[in-house]
């Protein structure tokens, strides 16, 4: 019987993919866009992110979701920094949510609320791809735009509290194969799993409509 960590990767991994060769990623990885998409891009992660954590205290003693609540995960202060560094000190003044992204937040926002279960889905989804993918697009940035290394502009996908990477993922793997929860509830949790790699790739394709590239 695969433990439910396996579970969880294999049964969003179509999802996964699709969300990773979206047309505005593979554009904005291949140097098509301009750093003003990039920055967009920025912009819409910091919605999705002020939702995974600025109310999560309600959580911390759940038996489920707390024991996720890893401040060194936290990516919010990351992003602001960044785009400060990408749209000057009064970025919050121009912050604009794609509809595609206020339906993921509020979809977060809604797990954070009522579902500790949900909340861990997307909690997955978003951390251990940023520890594992966000490292592409970091080095892609760095090279195609010109940021320093790990520096400004690139601090959301630079984990300074982690020092092995691979060691947290087995240690995050483990805790998800630990959740104490019943076969329905881990159920219920894969299909969040899934819905959250879909409302990730509506907001790509949402971006792709605001970049698309001239024939």
């Amino acid at each position: 019987m695969d433990s439910f960590s396996t579970v969880i990767r294999t049964a969003s991994q179509e999802q996964h993919t699709e969300a990773e060769t979206s047309t505005f990623m593979s554009d904005l990885l291949g140097g098509k866009l301009g750093v003003d998409a990039y920055a967009w891009y920025t912009e819409q992660l910091w919605f999705v992110y002020e939702a995974l954590e600025s109310d999560t205290g309600r959580l911390t003693a759940d038996p489920v979701a707390g024991p996720f609540l890893r401040p060194e995960l936290f990516r919010l202060a990351a992003l602001e920094r960044d785009l400060a560094h990408l749209r000057g000190p009064r970025w919050r003044a121009g912050l604009t949510a794609l509809p595609a992204t206020r339906a993921y937040a509020d979809r977060v926002r809604s797990c954070v609320e009522g579902w500790p279960g949900g909340y861990l889905a997307h909690h997955y989804t978003r951390y251990l791809g940023d520890l594992s993918g966000g490292q592409i697009i970091r080095d892609r940035a760095e090279r195609t735009w010109g940021f320093a290394r790990k520096g400004d502009g690139v601090r959301f996908y630079v984990f300074e509290g982690i020092a092995n990477p691979a060691a947290f993922k087995r240690e995050y793997r483990a805790l998800l194969d630990g959740v104490p929860a019943d076969d329905l509830e881990r159920q219920r949790i894969v299909a969040e799993c899934k819905k959250a790699f879909a409302l990730n790739t509506a907001m790509f394709q949402a971006l792709g409509e605001e970049f698309p590239l001239s024939a």
